[in-house]
């Protein structure tokens, strides 16, 4: 017997799950923005996780077709994934970029696109209480991690 991907595992529920996951990481995503609670870009992302790992709660590893040959990322890729998985941080593969940059609102200031190749989600300062969009997401990773899919992978849909 071959392994069951989370799809095959939840049956025909499959859709409905993916699409509250992708749900709850918007949430994520969208409530830590204005909280500072976001670093985005592969350098930036592996300064912070070198100085304070315990304070991320999330790290997403966003794509589009373009990437798949560049060779360097894919080896940025390797190595955030190694630390995340060391360090207990679950990890997200994204596809589709240009629906990130929208939810992240991705243009610095002077119109410069961002590298939203990688995006940590750390802690915010004043939280007592466990977000229960983080928490969705958590589970998510964690089934599929049960299920041998150690870097799930989201498609985020166009709005």
């Amino acid at each position: 017997m071959g392994k069951m991907t989370l799809e095959e595992l939840s049956g025909e529920n499959a859709s409905e799950r993916m699409a509250s996951v992708v749900k709850a990481l918007e949430e994520v995503l969208t409530a830590a923005l204005p909280q500072g609670c976001i670093t985005v870009g592969v350098y930036e992302a592996a300064k912070s996780l070198n100085v304070d790992p315990d304070n991320v709660v999330l790290c997403l590893l966003a794509t589009d077709e373009d990437d798949v040959q560049d060779v360097a990322l894919q080896i940025h890729f390797t190595l955030i994934q190694a630390f995340c998985c060391e360090n207990d941080i679950n990890i997200l593969r994204v596809n589709n970029m240009g629906r990130l940059a929208e939810i992240l609102e991705g243009v610095k200031p002077g119109g410069e696109p961002m590298d939203l190749h990688c995006v940590l989600v750390t802690k915010p300062p004043s939280s007592s209480c466990e977000d229960p969009a983080l928490s969705k997401l958590n589970r998510f990773c964690k089934d599929s991690r049960y299920l041998d899919q150690w870097v799930p992978v989201i498609n985020l849909p166009e709005r």
